[in-house]
């Protein structure tokens, strides 16, 4: 434990070295990132007002809440591993991962903590000037927002673990675009990104809730919004933990499988 200690402290001063030396991308990127909750809010409030000032409970105030909350708990959830493992795998690059000591997941790990705790800050500053702007209507529960933190961190281990494991499919298809663009379209809409999953059609909501987008945002979001009674709470927060488990149980051996026949293509 005390050597791997030392592997994460090396690995957050390299990256965030990298991250600094980038500062240009990082800005852009995060303008992607809040751009898209915005355009989303600006929509759903139109449509808001435009049937009578609410939309299945929702008023363009607690639009305003919802997509601010949900830009927040997107940005800690993030990952973009499944952009990567292509890559790493036609031109050999996995091959020297593999040849450390510890297994390669631990720097993605620390990668995208790091990118986390550079550009969080500037994030909840956009928040605050969202908030500024639209005038959001927040209805908060004291032990809703202490369950939020716990849940926070479930769904950023849940979504790591899900897109972690997704991108070994790389190792029997080194063109894992499909995949990728498959997963994301369903994650758009199912894990409540440009929607509330109230809004969406029951089938949906019930694809939502069996697979494990909803517990990666909607339900950190609507227990910080005060939405949920405690055995819903209770109810997402076991939710949570069974897709981890189940996750890591699917990662180990998708792994196992994925090194025995893995071979770098090359560039």
């Amino acid at each position: 434990m005390r050597g791997l200690a030392e592997v994460y402290r090396q690995q957050f001063r390299t990256t965030f070295a990298s991250f600094v030396q980038y500062r240009a991308s990082i800005f852009i990127w995060m303008i992607d990132r809040i751009l898209d909750p915005v355009i989303y809010l600006v929509v759903w409030s139109v449509v808001s007002r435009s049937t009578g000032g609410s939309v299945g409970g929702f008023t363009p105030g607690r639009f305003a809440a919802y997509f601010i909350t949900t830009m927040l708990v997107t940005q800690v959830t993030y990952t973009w591993v499944m952009f990567e493992y292509e890559y790493r795998i036609r031109h050999g690059s996995l091959s020297f991962a593999l040849l450390r000591p510890i297994h390669p997941i631990h720097t993605d790990l620390v990668d995208n903590i790091s990118s986390k705790l550079i550009t969080l800050p500037l994030m909840i500053l956009a928040a605050a000037a969202l908030i500024v702007i639209f005038k959001p209507e927040f209805s908060l529960v004291p032990w809703a927002v202490l369950l939020f933190v716990p849940a926070l961190l479930m769904a950023f281990a849940v979504k790591f673990i899900t897109e972690w494991t997704l991108a070994l499919s790389a190792f029997w298809t080194t063109r894992v675009s499909a995949v990728n663009q498959g997963y994301f379209v369903a994650a758009l809409f199912l894990s409540g990104q440009m929607a509330p999953l109230t809004l969406l059609p029951h089938p949906l909501q019930v694809a939502a809730a069996l697979l494990p987008f909803r517990w990666t945002i909607s339900f950190p979001v609507e227990l910080f919004l005060g939405r949920l009674a405690p055995r819903e709470a209770l109810i997402g927060l076991a939710a949570q933990a069974a897709w981890l488990v189940l996750g890591l149980f699917l990662l180990r051996t998708v792994w196992r499988a994925g090194v025995r026949v893995y071979s770098a293509v090359g560039a």
